[in-house]
């Protein structure tokens, strides 16, 4: 399967969009964006080309094709699809990405997030550029990491999304493993192969990290920032904010530097 690496650190800049239709004049496409990247939501059976690879185009599927890429469509007969041309700056880390993948049970939102793109675009085009860099977001996560691509084990981010979403929840690590699916000894040699930390050392920076940022720019309570971190005890919450942040919550507030 064809591949390709696509950033995502910023918004896409959208230069086209809409709903385009085709096999009708032609059953065959062929061109080439030179500057431009082709984001395609499909309905139909076709086949694409992409510099010689072929690919079949089902419905529900979705493809990101790069720039200076030759296309070859081969359409049954009419086609309409949802597309996306744009701009993408090579910033942040890159995520390695099929030229075609299969939707899923993602279809629904990607169309929902085309059509609301679709939708912005005379009016609102910052719109568009959330909706449509949310839908990247969604297809770069379709297919999970392969053992050569950059991104972590798959048991290791959900194991992370589990706990940034409950910070402020008790957290234990068989809980996490269980959400990850696998098992307490499996993911604590993941977790740090993967991370160079372990789970607790990891929790608590997070916890410490969110904490430090709620002390400097809210005016929220101590003990509700404590809380707020799954650190309810105050005297535990001092001693980890002067372990991890090197001062008191107190003088962590004051510091302007």
């Amino acid at each position: 399967m064809r591949e390709t690496d696509v950033h995502l650190g910023e918004p896409p800049a959208v230069v086209n969009i809409g709903v385009g239709v085709h096999g009708v004049a032609s059953r065959t496409d062929v061109f080439r964006l030179p500057e431009l990247w082709q984001l395609h939501l499909y309905q139909y059976d076709a086949e694409l080309t992409v510099d010689g690879t072929a690919h079949a185009i089902r419905p529900g599927r979705v493809s990101l094709v790069p720039p200076g890429t030759t296309v070859r469509y081969r359409y049954q007969g009419r086609s309409e699809h949802l597309y996306a041309h744009l701009r993408i700056a090579a910033a942040g880390p890159s995520r390695t990405v099929p030229v075609m993948q299969d939707a899923g049970p993602e279809f629904p939102m990607l169309s929902s997030l085309l059509l609301n793109a679709i939708a912005a675009a005379p009016g609102a085009p910052e719109h568009t550029r959330a909706e449509i860099w949310t839908a990247l977001w969604r297809v770069a996560r379709l297919t999970p990491p392969t053992a050569t691509s950059r991104g972590p084990h798959p048991a290791v981010g959900t194991a992370i999304a589990h706990i940034e979403a409950r910070l402020a929840a008790p957290l234990t690590i068989p809980e996490i493993a269980r959400a990850a699916g696998i098992s307490h000894n499996h993911l604590t040699r993941l977790f740090r192969a993967e991370t160079g930390t372990t789970v607790v050392a990891y929790i608590r920076h997070r916890r410490l990290q969110r904490a430090h940022h709620l002390l400097r720019a809210t005016t929220l309570s101590i003990p509700a920032v404590a809380a707020s971190v799954g650190i309810p005890d105050l005297q535990a919450f001092n001693k980890a904010c002067r372990r991890e942040l090197g001062a008191s919550p107190r003088v962590l507030r004051g510091t302007t530097s």
